[in-house]
């Protein structure tokens, strides 16, 4: 079994900086009415931003190798997030938005299929604990 490491370095208040194998930092921080100084993204929001690099690397991957042409791609991310503490997310939905000439739905819904199930580590690693929901659009562009 592979083992990864990370490391996360508390910089002031709330603030920290974290690394992981790949060795590239990320800044951390919350509010400063929460003792931050509002300098980086909040830890929970790059869960969401994780799930949908993830998922987005995928299905870019399954398209080109089916030699679809999308000219834009990116994924609108939209999640719930329970009222009392700890706050989780209790719905988190990834609309997948394609721009290009003649993309093929069942070629997309196809790709997103291969994520959600067999591909995407984030989406498994969650999926038990939050309701993830798959939806589309596909724009026709020249």
């Amino acid at each position: 079994m592979a083992t990864k490491k990370a490391v996360v370095q508390n910089i002031k208040g709330i603030t920290f900086a974290g690394k992981a194998d790949s060795n590239h930092w990320v800044i951390m921080d919350g509010p400063e009415e929460f003792g931050g100084s509002n300098a980086g993204t909040r830890p929970k929001e790059l869960v969401l931003i994780a799930l949908g690099g993830c998922t987005g690397s995928d299905v870019a991957s399954i398209l080109r190798k089916k030699r679809v042409n999308f000219k834009n791609f990116y994924i609108n991310i939209e999640a719930e997030v329970a009222e009392e503490h700890p706050q989780v997310y209790t719905k988190i939905n990834l609309e997948y938005v394609l721009e290009g000439k003649s993309i093929s739905p069942s070629d997309v819904e196809r790709a997103i299929e291969l994520s959600k199930t067999k591909y995407c580590s984030v989406s498994f690693m969650l999926k038990n604990s939050v309701e993830i929901t798959h939806t589309y659009k596909i724009i026709e562009v020249d």
